[in-house]
């Protein structure tokens, strides 16, 4: 099924595809600060074969209504309502840069929601979150967010993206509210969750592309070490948006982690 969901935090944009049933969990998708549930058609399509899947946008994005000062804290709790409102207990949950932001904090207030955490591109902390913050709203601001979406695309693709996948992220951006888009990127570049990252006793799978020079690796490598229960994995020749660039890699790896989790339930 397509369209929204009403939750207790307002109206959740949100695809659902697949079935339920059997030993296979739901698996719940989180998009990043500069896009919307659409990123997520790779995924949708290969994961609704066999299980529940859905990608959800965040309070202003997409379809979703407009929440005044939404915080990532918020996110969280609007996916938390969602789940609820499909009537899932329990799931996985794959988010990607703040998407991986939203999960941690998802597996940190509402722990028994979430089965297993997939956190690509992600970070505890970005050392350099206060600046990139900066620049990021003062664009969105000052220039708008097609130009910002024009100037900014490419920087996030590694080496030889598919054809088109940059024209996507541009319209996709180009269409993102602006006051929603400053929430989004104070939600993800200005969190810190290094002091609840042990908190986190969901298994979780760390991915990362080589070629990401918004989150690089090592931003990963030292999420993974200090998550309780983490498994390490780079996409050979991906830049920030894995998932899109190397949808295949990305699919097999997480397919992989959710039904080894799925068979010890």
């Amino acid at each position: 099924m397509f369209g929204g969901t009403e939750t207790l935090s307002g109206r959740i944009g949100a695809i659902t595809t697949g079935v339920r049933g059997g030993s296979r969990l739901p698996l719940l998708f989180l998009h990043g600060v500069g896009s919307d549930k659409s990123v997520w058609m790779p995924q949708l399509a290969h994961f609704g074969q066999e299980r529940l899947a859905i990608a959800a946008d965040y309070p202003g994005y997409g379809d979703s209504h407009f929440r005044p000062g939404a915080t990532r804290k918020d996110y969280a709790d609007a996916m938390i309502a969602l789940l609820d409102r499909l009537e899932i207990g329990e799931a996985h949950v794959c988010g990607l840069s703040l998407g991986g932001i939203v999960a941690m904090e998802m597996a940190i207030h509402h722990p028994t929601r979430v089965a297993g955490l997939v956190i690509a591109n992600s970070f505890g902390r970005h050392p350099d979150g206060e600046a990139i913050y900066d620049r990021s709203v003062g664009a969105a601001r000052s220039i708008g967010m097609e130009a910002l979406a024009r100037t900014r695309a490419a920087s996030l693709l590694g080496i030889e993206p598919p054809a088109g996948l940059e024209d996507e992220l541009v319209e996709t951006m180009a269409a993102i509210d602006p006051e929603a888009y400053v929430l989004g990127a104070e939600a993800v570049w200005r969190a810190d969750l290094t002091r609840d990252l042990h908190r986190i006793h969901s298994p979780a799978l760390v991915l990362c592309g080589t070629e990401d020079a918004i989150t690089p690796p090592a931003l990963s490598d030292a999420l993974a070490a200090a998550l309780p229960a983490a498994r390490r994995v780079d996409i050979a020749e991906a830049g920030h948006l894995t998932n899109a660039e190397r949808p295949l890699a990305f699919n097999r790896l997480v397919e992989q982690f959710i039904s080894d989790l799925d068979g010890k339930a």
